[in-house]
């Protein structure tokens, strides 16, 4: 089992991005896997109410030396009490770029969606429903609209930028759940009051270890790691500024730091007014591919799919994809 992922400083990380391997990524790589990270939803999300802002210490949870059991209970059962999330006035912070507004909103197990703006408009769209993911971006070499069903991801281009499965990122926001099939090992002190877990997906094709960072006493996760076969660190989630939502009794971070080391990237994430379960059934909009005037649908599993290397043509409209 790998041994504990980095500590990370809960400060701004500067991030260098060397070219990807995808042809259509190779200009803009920063973009693209900044994009795929950032998931933003511009409309249909409504107008949630802004709830109180949460003072109160987190209550302890674990008692002293917890057993693996009551560990993996106290993680699990917090995660339990969260079935969406949504936040309209979240800031993303990238070294190079300028910070962003964003809304983010999930409902679990994997619809997810993001669209980031600057002053007026969106700039990229990235998102996930039950059958394919997506992300747009306004500004690059050859915009269009990129898809990828999931069971196709493993395979397709975006796996060259996104080296982990997307739902990953409702853990990276702390809600995390060990599945009782999985091989799990510890807890493990690893001082200044944290404990590991390693655990190890029972499924042959998920391919990866975790390490998963938690407070021996609140029983909150404070970091995420995620590991290939090889070793490899594949992404990395440390999570700050928890705070208790007195309805839903859950404890979640207002602030996430990202490292995604295949595409030497990293980010942080600050979301001062998060929505537990507010979402309702007419969120469904939200978690659904929209479709840009414009720009074309480039299917990312397709085998010969590539888009020509202009971003635009003579007449100034988009490029068409070439199969």
């Amino acid at each position: 089992m790998q041994p504990s992922g980095p500590r990370l400083r809960e400060e701004p990380i500067a991030v260098a991005v060397r070219p990807c391997g995808a042809a259509f990524f190779s200009r803009h790589c920063v973009w693209l896997a900044w994009a795929l990270l950032v998931w933003v939803s511009a409309s249909g999300a409504g107008c949630p109410r802004i709830v109180q802002q949460y003072t109160q210490p987190i209550p302890r949870a674990l008692p002293p030396t917890a057993s693996l059991q009551q560990v993996l209970n106290v993680v699990n059962d917090n995660s339990a009490r969260v079935q969406s999330v949504s936040t309209t006035r979240a800031t993303i912070v990238i070294s190079g770029a300028p910070t962003l507004t964003a809304n983010i909103a999930f409902v679990r197990p994997r619809s997810f969606r993001m669209v980031a703006q600057k002053f007026i408009g969106p700039e990229v769209d990235l998102g996930s429903n039950d059958e394919l993911l997506w992300f747009w971006i306004k500004h690059m070499p050859s915009p269009a609209m990129f898809y990828c069903r999931h069971e196709e991801f493993g395979a397709s281009a975006a796996r060259q930028i996104m080296p982990v499965e997307p739902e990953w990122l409702i853990q990276a926001m702390g809600v995390v759940t060990f599945d009782a099939g999985d091989q799990i090992e510890g807890p493990f002190p690893v001082g200044k009051g944290r404990l590991e877990i390693r655990s190890k997906s029972r499924m042959p094709d998920a391919g990866s270890s975790r390490i998963t960072i938690v407070d021996d006493s609140r029983g909150v996760v404070l970091e995420e790691h995620v590991y290939d076969a090889q070793r490899n660190r594949l992404a990395s989630a440390v999570l700050s500024k928890h705070q208790r939502d007195p309805v839903s009794g859950a404890t979640l971070p207002h602030h996430v730091e990202i490292q995604w080391p295949p595409a030497n990237l990293s980010l942080s994430i600050d979301m001062p007014d998060l929505q537990i379960n507010q979402l309702t059934s007419g969120s469904n909009d939200l978690f659904t591919k929209p479709s840009y005037s414009g720009f074309n649908e480039v299917d990312l599993a397709h085998p010969n799919g590539q888009l020509t290397p202009n971003a635009r043509g003579p007449s100034g409209a988009p490029p068409q994809a070439r199969y």
